[in-house]
């Protein structure tokens, strides 16, 4: 079988101009031309629009969709990946759902917003040329496979975990607790945990906790966050991982 290119144009939801600039650059030949320079496309440039619109749906340019799809000829083998990304981008969108339903019911019940709540359903790796100015292309990477390999769920009670710890620290300095008393020195462990856990079971040496806990309140990001909970929260849990890596590490 074959169709017209006003036929695979309307199919597509694209133009004939598209497809002839396509034909132009070499990425999708028609399957032969016709009278008068007709294009006609059969069921393997089909296949091969199918796969350059999924390659351009995930944010590829024509350049490399040409080179990805010079890579790999196996068409069955070039789906599967392509399917394994859409699912992975279903995820994507459905933590994004997740995100602004919660948002919803928090402003339909009064509630105040979190930033990891309201933000958590967004793609993490819009922070990727900060992380890796910081801290180096393998730690960016390193973290981004360990949060690519997480669940659903697992991303969603490491997230809660986080804001529990951030609440016991807000609670603990309005009740006027010393930053390096044991009740705050326990949050402060529990704290120290989390990061490991996000380090990969890393355990962060006492400069670079100490590090981390002073980029809570010169990052304002970071210090927003936390004196979200409660003003000064976000010193406070400085001078508690201060005294912690001080102690324990």
């Amino acid at each position: 079988m074959e169709w017209s290119i006003q036929e695979i144009a309307r199919a597509a939801g694209t133009t004939s101009r598209t497809l002839r600039h396509y034909d132009a650059i070499g990425l999708l030949r028609p399957s032969r031309v016709g009278h008068g320079g007709r294009r006609y496309y059969d069921e393997h440039a089909l296949l091969r629009l199918q796969r350059i619109l999924l390659l351009r749906e995930l944010g590829l340019g024509l350049a490399a969709v040409s080179d990805a799809l010079d890579g790999q000829r196996d068409e069955t083998a070039a789906l599967r990946t392509h399917l394994r990304l859409l699912e992975q981008e279903r995820e994507r969108l459905g933590r994004q759902i997740d995100s602004v339903r919660r948002t919803l019911a928090k402003l339909e019940g009064g509630e105040p917003l979190m930033p990891d709540e309201v933000l958590g359903g967004f793609d993490h790796t819009r922070h990727k040329d900060e992380v890796t100015e910081r801290w180096g292309r393998e730690a960016y990477e390193r973290g981004d496979r360990w949060w690519r390999s997480r669940s659903r769920e697992e991303r969603e009670g490491f997230q809660r975990q986080q804001l529990d710890i951030a609440r016991d620290f807000a609670r603990a300095h309005r009740d006027g607790l010393a930053p390096d008393s044991d009740e705050v020195l326990e949050i402060t462990r529990r704290h120290c945990a989390w990061v490991s856990a996000g380090w990969q079971g890393g355990r962060p040496t006492a400069e670079a906790f100490t590090g981390l806990g002073r980029m809570y309140t010169d990052d304002p990001r970071f210090a927003a966050h936390y004196d979200r909970h409660g003003e000064g929260t976000a010193a406070f849990v400085r001078d508690a991982m201060a005294a912690y890596a001080e102690r324990e590490l």
